[in-house]
């Protein structure tokens, strides 16, 4: 993909996800909303002067718009032992390896997680946007949403919306290995 359609696609899509109108974009950033209209749809590559301007409304450098460019891919294959991980050693004891590291602009992401015997999200609820899918390749985890408590064993999958207040624990014998999956993008 040439980099003028790559830096219209991540305007717009920065744009989309603040809510805001292509005008309210040229009123804030000073740019014409022709031209931003033209930059979104890769008709033009911005000088560097629009970019900062554009880049500013969204607290963003330029490289925001540029960076990925050389270094996420449309298409990211990758293997168990080859993947980013992740570890968390405070009261989680959960290690993640990310299906969707290096994908450019994801809509989701999704991990491969080993919790440990007894591995908790804590005692607190949480609750952010999005849609979120658990599923239990082996072991058990104890999953509560709003106050109802689900038992996922091997095989078993929930689905929920993630704004609902949700913990879990490793309620199993040994290490649970999970497949947990969120939409949008979100860190867990």
């Amino acid at each position: 993909m040439k980099i003028k359609k790559i830096v219209g696609k991540k305007l717009k899509s920065i744009r989309l996800k603040t809510d805001m109108t292509i005008q309210a974009l040229a009123e804030k950033s000073h740019v014409s909303s022709n031209m931003i209209s033209r930059i979104e749809r890769g008709l033009t590559i911005p000088s560097v002067e629009i970019l900062m301007k554009l880049a500013g409304v969204f607290g963003k450098s330029i490289n925001y718009f540029i960076e990925e460019v050389s270094t996420t891919h449309e298409v990211v294959f990758s293997s168990p032992g080859h993947r980013d991980k992740t570890v968390y050693d405070d009261d989680r004891n959960m290690r993640t390896e990310s299906f969707t590291s290096g994908l450019r602009d994801p809509q989701f992401t999704s991990f491969f997680c080993t919790v440990q015997k007894g591995g908790t999200s804590g005692e607190q609820n949480m609750y952010h946007p999005g849609d979120e899918l658990i599923y239990v390749l082996e072991g058990q985890i104890r999953v509560e949403i709003a106050g109802e408590v689900h038992i996922l064993n091997n095989g078993d999958s929930l689905s929920f919306k993630s704004h609902l207040p949700h913990r879990w624990d490793n309620t199993g014998d040994g290490n649970a290995k999970v497949i947990w999956t969120l939409s949008p993008f979100t860190i867990i």
